[in-house]
């Protein structure tokens, strides 16, 4: 009996074990399931959930704040009272203390009516422009899901284009606005260099480094451009000279159609052809920038000449690079963080520089944006490509190819280097990944530019739609003549007899142009000869459902049915097939047959 009445309670506490463990098993299911489910509706935007309420709305007949009733996310290079900044770097962030006052950009915008919901990630100590962060994770880009988000202020481009928040704010430095800006399908404006204060901000490359922000409206866009750059209200001015950059359009990896067009017809509706001008900007560059081409001398041990523009990116990284290793190579030394592979090889190439080298590159940086000021004076506006092309898939080897590198930043460096404002604007789709384009006004003309984007974005909005219209059109066309050349070719094989091989041809042509009923029709036919009757009969239906007038369809899924001993539904195809061709003779032979058969 005790043997017995162990033996029961061992196996009453197994049982409870076994529930225990089921129970915890759910829970964790459950968790990870909201988990995800909190992960998916953020997108991995966020490094951090933090609340910062603007204060109380002045009592009419006082204008409300010019950003009530907006959110905003702001990346983590931002100082905010009382959190740590992390600068995409647990490294950094368990080196350093909380920050002890906030930005004043960030306190301009709450102050403006917005209130904070967050702090975003970005690239690692906000040095690339991919938007891969190997400690908190690559962003989910809600345009291209399986495609970078574009760096280095990822989380608060995937913020504002997962309409989480109504506007973000973010660094550039040598794209860190532009390019999430363009890879995520929204709007991103990287201000003149030194229009706003950088205090509070981590730098990256000083002499570089520009405030910038997001939104998916352009009035919000200049709404919080009016805040920030403490702008009165003035009419706007329309532009006298749009300067088309012909040059770097040809840096495009997806055809120019999508977006030059566009553009010269919104220009033209909105504002008249005769603003409309041409420009090779590497030429422009190379004669107005004399210190450009004493770098390139230096730099070409007896090569054939450089382009300009790529001249100009190689001083923009230089630059950068030997800036940040300046600003933060003590603390890299000292803590020793595990930098990823790409970040290590941009330090590793910083080496310790010449001062006539830095002179000359600033020299530069300074010629150049007397050139672009002069080429675009108070009134006009460059019109450049963000990015060469969409963005590259997620661990894509892309990425680091010299060529992606090259085109990019050969596009970047115009802005970083001449201190000018841009604005990069999207102009729909292409092959499901975001197109863009960019604005540039002279160093200052922030206002300016503002209000052109706004005065063109429906125009933009619209031509994109047509663009977008016409090249499906056209696309459809392409794909029609191809699905009537695989047609033919799969008639040639079946008249060879080559069943198999004309059932290929025909399911070519089904896969260019579904809703052809001939090419269903056709392949049904292709497998009677080959005794697959199921496969013959749904074909047929098929192409009945695209044509109801559709003879053969209904003569071989008669075929189909009599062979598969659905002999009723046969007949009833067969008498159909009679109705609409009363004079077809193996209509009414097979009608007759049947009926006979089962009188």
């Amino acid at each position: 009996m005790a043997s017995s009445s162990s033996s029961s309670s061992s196996t009453a506490v197994a049982n409870i074990f076994v529930l225990l463990g089921l129970g915890i098993a759910g829970i964790f299911l459950m968790t990870r399931n909201k988990l995800k489910k909190v992960i998916k509706e953020d997108y991995g935007a966020f490094v951090q959930r933090i609340q910062i309420l603007p204060p109380p709305p002045p009592a009419p007949p006082k204008a409300p704040h010019p950003l009530t009733a907006l959110t905003f996310a702001v990346s983590d290079v931002f100082d905010i009272d009382g959190y740590v900044t992390g600068f995409g770097s647990p490294d950094w962030a368990r080196a350093h203390e909380a920050a002890s006052r906030t930005s004043p950009v960030v306190a301009a915008v709450v102050e403006g009516g917005a209130t904070c919901t967050g702090k975003t990630i970005v690239d690692e100590l906000a040095c690339s422009i991919n938007g891969v962060n190997k400690y908190y994770g690559t962003p989910t880009n809600p345009a291209a899901p399986a495609h970078i988000p574009g760096g280095s202020s990822c989380g608060s481009a995937v913020a504002v284009a997962a309409k989480l928040v109504d506007f973000s704010i973010g660094i550039d430095t040598t794209g860190g606005v532009r390019v999430p800006a363009a890879f995520c399908g929204i709007l991103g404006f990287r201000t003149s260099h030194g229009a706003l204060s950088n205090t509070g901000i981590i730098p990256v490359s000083p002499s570089l480094d520009a405030v910038g922000w997001f939104a998916n409206d352009p009035n919000i866009l200049r709404r919080v451009g009016h805040a920030l750059l403490q702008l009165p209200y003035v009419v706007p001015r329309a532009p006298r000279n749009i300067i088309i950059a012909d040059d770097c359009f040809r840096l495009l990896k997806i055809p120019d159609s999508r977006v030059t067009p566009v553009v010269t017809k919104s220009v033209e509706k909105v504002f008249g052809k005769q603003v409309l001008n041409r420009v090779n900007l590497d030429s422009y560059l190379d004669s107005k920038v004399p210190s450009l081409n004493q770098f390139q001398n230096g730099n070409r041990n007896g090569k054939l000449k450089g382009s300009a523009i790529r001249s100009l990116a190689n001083v923009m990284l230089f630059l950068q690079r030997n800036e940040f290793k300046s600003v933060h190579g003590e603390w890299i030394q000292s803590a020793k963080p595990d930098l990823y592979p790409d970040i290590s090889t941009q330090l590793r190439d910083a080496v310790e520089s010449a001062d006539d080298k830095v002179h000359k590159c600033q020299s530069i940086r300074n010629e150049t944006r007397s050139a672009l000021n002069s080429l675009l004076k108070d009134d006009g506006v460059l019109v450049i490509p963000t990015v060469p092309g969409p963005p590259p898939k997620l661990g894509a080897k892309e990425i680091l190819s010299e060529d992606y590198q090259s085109r990019s930043n050969s596009l970047l460096g115009i802005a970083s280097m001449s201190g000018c404002c841009q604005v990069s604007v999207p102009l729909g789709y292409h092959e499901s990944c975001p197109v863009s384009v960019s604005f540039v006004a002279k160093h200052g003309s922030d206002r300016f530019l503002l209000d052109v984007v706004q005065t063109m974005y429906a125009s933009l909005q619209e031509q994109t739609d047509i663009a977008s219209k016409s090249s499906l059109s056209r696309n459809t066309v392409r794909q029609e003549e191809s699905a009537e050349i695989a047609k033919e070719k799969g008639n040639n094989a079946f008249k060879e007899k080559k069943w198999q091989k004309a059932i290929g041809f025909y399911t070519e042509a089904i896969k260019l142009n579904g809703n052809n009923a001939t090419y269903y029709s056709n392949r049904a036919a292709a497998y009677l000869e080959l005794g697959s009757f199921l496969q013959a009969e749904s074909d047929c239906s098929t192409a009945i459902n695209l044509d109801k007038k559709s003879i053969k369809a209904y003569l071989r899924r008669g075929t189909a049915r009599e062979m598969l001993g659905y002999y009723k539904e046969a007949t009833e195809d067969f008498k159909h097939a009679l109705v609409l061709e009363p004079t077809n003779k193996r209509a009414a032979l097979s009608a007759d047959r049947l009926k006979k058969l089962f009188q």
